[in-house]
């Protein structure tokens, strides 16, 4: 056995590899010095790095991102960290209004690379304003790319070729995650172009499709049913936007039942997205029962502790949703 890693120490190791290889990276956000913000994902690469490449932002996450869109024109390759997603959306203008805009407008002479790293900090009863996912918003966005790792190299080098990637890119990391441990692979600096949906377990019998925490779920869930001979297929989409729904339609071609799961909300969101996909494809024919979803309430996070078990989706319930299927 190779020596393994959890997910928040494969995010580190995927800063030290970037900042230690390109000399143009460096790291802006509030909080970058302390692991009550960032957890063990950033820990001591200040003292590695030097402050003035691990810059520790006062509280204007408006004022920071914009200054790493300035610092990608200008040949640097910025990583701006929002240690919740919630309080990144002060500065949704210039990401979603400027960034992901410059290639499009200029005609694909302009680029801006950029990665925003944004954390879901959700549990213990912290509440409405503390617990949001909301990556379907941003996977609307054209000419933004969206990135949300489930295992911990994925992690590690998601965030390598998000970072490498010309385009601005918004990586989602979940901290539910961060104790997830795999084995360490050799790292990888693949063109995040070329990377999609992976099958992380084979089955027959239903497709489940999940992103970020979701897909322990779906693993999980598959786990269990396969004591009840029931054989699971699980799609780790990877990447919202551009989404690459071909892996998804293969499957259910083969296992006629769909589930979508997915830590948000189901109005507008990626569970629904999926399932528009395969409706719209050569899959649709193929469908045995009508495709299902399990995603968060739908209703803002609750500060009741008790309230919050029954609000996220749990194994049982993506559990409960195959049997429905069958």
């Amino acid at each position: 056995m190779g020596k393994k890693q959890n997910y928040g120490e494969a995010i580190r190791s995927g800063f030290e590899h970037l900042m230690a290889n390109y000399s143009e990276v460096f790291c802006i956000g509030q909080g970058l010095w302390s692991p009550w913000y960032v957890g063990n994902t950033m820990t001591n690469l200040e003292a590695k790095f030097g402050k003035e490449r691990v810059l520790d932002s006062p509280v204007s996450e408006l004022g920071c991102t914009g200054a790493a869109v300035g610092a990608a024109l200008s040949g640097y390759r910025p990583i701006v960290i929002h240690p919740r997603v919630d309080f990144f959306l002060l500065a949704v203008d210039q990401l979603v209004n400027q960034a992901a805009k410059w290639r499009h407008m200029f005609g694909g002479n302009v680029s801006v690379p950029m990665t925003v790293r944004a954390v879901i900090n959700r549990g213990g009863e912290q509440g409405a304003q503390h617990s949001q996912a909301l990556h379907s918003w941003f996977a609307h966005i054209p000419g933004l790319r969206v990135v949300m790792p489930a295992t911990p190299m994925d992690a590690r080098d998601l965030l390598i070729s998000s970072v490498l990637c010309d385009d601005p890119v918004l990586y989602i990391d979940d901290r539910w995650l961060y104790e997830l441990e795999e084995e360490e692979t050799p790292i990888t600096e693949q063109p995040l172009q070329q990377i999609g949906p992976v099958r992380r377990r084979e089955g027959t019998d239903a497709t489940l499709v999940a992103c970020s925490y979701s897909v322990k779920l779906a693993l999980d869930a598959a786990d269990q049913l396969r004591a009840d001979n029931v054989s699971c297929d699980v799609i780790d989409l990877r990447v919202l936007n551009p989404l690459d729904a071909s892996i998804v339609i293969e499957s259910v071609s083969r296992t006629g039942r769909l589930l979508a799961i997915d830590g948000d909300w189901s109005s507008c969101g990626l569970a629904g997205e999926i399932i528009a996909r395969v409706s719209e494809s050569q899959a649709f024919g193929a469908l045995k029962s009508r495709p299902r979803r399990v995603t968060i309430a739908d209703a803002p996070a609750p500060t009741s502790g008790p309230l919050e078990k029954i609000y996220y989706p749990t194994v049982e319930q993506v559990c409960s949703s195959v049997r429905a299927l069958l």
